[in-house]
């Protein structure tokens, strides 16, 4: 299977590489891509999974193709 991160622009790839993030978990795995496609996505997994950068990269990558956009992001406590 394809690493999910070769497909992010080359400056998440290489922060992604600066903080020793080289192999994706099984959520963003699965994840990444159909956010990437601009699909909804729903994921459960264990806390330190991954889930977050399962959600942010997708945006980020958005974002920076959209800079006239915004992101509001609610956590629940």
């Amino acid at each position: 299977m394809k690493n999910i991160f070769s497909s992010l622009p080359d400056f998440l790839q290489n922060a992604l590489r600066q903080q020793g993030i080289t192999e994706p978990t099984p959520v963003q795995q699965k994840a990444i891509a159909p956010a990437l496609d601009g699909r909804d996505v729903l994921a459960t997994a264990q806390t330190g999974t991954g889930k977050t950068l399962a959600f942010l990269l997708p945006l980020v990558v958005h974002l920076q193709e959209n800079p006239q956009q915004n992101a509001l992001i609610l956590s629940p406590t």
